[in-house]
């Protein structure tokens, strides 16, 4: 009976994954129990941030004034030149929308340089020397020793410190950073964008900047066309401006917003070029002010230019469809639920749960035993009150959950029904 009443008890709160894990289900894969923030679509092979809803908003940003080009402005233009180069100028600027679209996602739907999460703290051994920067430290207890929120590291002939990640658990990597939005620690961590939905770092920042920089171009083209498509129409109908732009409405708001719109983006890109020379991060010119002496990183221009545009992006540092043993995904769902925990740690705390559920139910039958007692002396000693029904007052003392939990262990509540009988003969 006992074992029949918790054998599906489980507790409420418990995640369908935690569920699937302890009834013995399939096992899951890394981004299935991922603690940060990001989604992920096909299966874990795109990986966004939890904004990614922007790209919508930037993706129409984008191509609406290209299809207004190419649907209204282009029709003037391929009467004004020649066939070909008409033609040529609208593939040229629908080419370039999708390549700009490419560069997107590509920046907002790959790994930027996530570093993996450690399960347990690491030992203050292995920190010592400062020289283990590694995210894999071996697993060694459950809760270790507090750690120092810095230790110091050098670089090219620099100490730098580093801060530990109270989230992820390790020391963070020089110019490493953990992004609030998306709850990571990501490598050369620039900014969280929210245009592009995703954290900038290491293994996306040269896909940003192409990105930023190819949509500069693109209003500076449609702005440019814009202005030859107004100029036109003034030579053709000898007019001034305000009447070329009645003519053609929509050559007129293109080019408004080109040129706002290159402006943002233009500066954005500017900025980052600067970035890129001097070998910054967003991040770090906020926060630091280097000057050309202080920073590390600096390699030089062409060193810098090489190291962003031509060095060879690092691989993922994360297996997101490898698949996860049920241990160490249930693991994975206690840290984003609460404290660190051990492999061991789920079996035992749900022994622990059916223990103390255990521990609850005797109870409860020690308190059904005692009322049972109670109920039976007041009747041996004649002192029941008188015109009262036991039918009455079992149901108000004694709660449907006992009654249950009686019925379950073969207890009896209440009088026998001679004994029943004997007190509606008293009354």
């Amino acid at each position: 009976m006992q074992d029949r009443m918790y054998a599906n008890a489980l507790p409420p709160h418990v995640s369908d994954s935690d569920r699937r894990i302890i009834d013995g289900g399939p096992s899951l894969r890394v981004y299935q129990t991922w603690n940060g923030s990001n989604r992920f679509c096909c299966g874990g092979r795109l990986i966004f941030g939890p904004d990614a809803r922007s790209l919508f908003l930037t993706v129409l940003l984008i191509v609406t004034p290209v299809i207004l080009f190419c649907t209204f402005v282009s029709q003037r233009l391929f009467h004004e030149f020649d066939d070909h180069i008409g033609y040529l100028i609208v593939a040229i600027s629908a080419i370039f929308t999708l390549y700009i679209v490419i560069l997107l996602f590509l920046t907002s739907g790959r790994d930027p340089g996530i570093i993996p999460r450690n399960l347990h703290p690491p030992d203050p051994e292995d920190e010592a020397d400062g020289s283990n920067l590694s995210a894999d430290w071996p697993v060694s207890r459950i809760g270790g020793p507090n750690l120092p929120p810095t230790k110091d590291v050098t670089v090219r002939g620099m100490v730098v410190k580093v801060k530990y990640c109270q989230t992820c658990m390790l020391y963070r990597p020089p110019r490493c950073s953990h992004c609030s939005i998306c709850n990571n620690c990501v490598e050369r961590f620039d900014h969280h964008c929210p245009w592009v939905g995703q954290c900038i770092g290491k293994r996306n920042y040269r896909f940003f900047f192409m990105f930023i920089s190819s949509t500069t171009m693109l209003c500076l083209y449609v702005f440019a066309f814009c202005w030859v498509n107004i100029s036109k129409i003034m030579d053709e109908y000898q007019c001034d401006l305000w009447r070329a732009l009645v003519k053609s409405p929509t050559s007129g708001v293109l080019i408004i917003y080109t040129f706002i719109a290159a402006w943002f983006v233009g500066g954005l890109t500017g900025f980052h070029l600067y970035l890129i020379i001097t070998n910054q991060t967003t991040y770090e010119n906020f926060r630091y002010r280097y000057d050309c002496k202080m920073n590390p990183y600096n390699r030089g221009c062409a060193g810098n230019l090489w190291e962003i545009f031509f060095s060879k992006i690092p691989p993922s540092k994360n297996n997101f469809r490898a698949k996860v043993k049920g241990e160490a995904s249930s693991v994975y769902n206690s840290v984003s639920a609460g404290p660190t925990m051990s492999p061991e740690m789920p079996k035992t705390s749900f022994d622990v749960e059916m223990g103390k559920r255990q521990a609850v139910a005797a109870e409860d039958l020690e308190d059904i035993q005692s009322q049972i007692d109670s109920v039976g002396g007041l009747e041996r000693c004649g002192t029941l009150p008188p015109h009262t029904k036991w039918d009455q007052k079992n149901n108000w003392e004694i709660t449907p959950d006992m009654r249950m939990l009686a019925a379950e262990f073969g207890m009896q509540y209440g009088p026998s029904p001679t004994e029943r009988e004997k007190i509606h003969g008293d009354q």
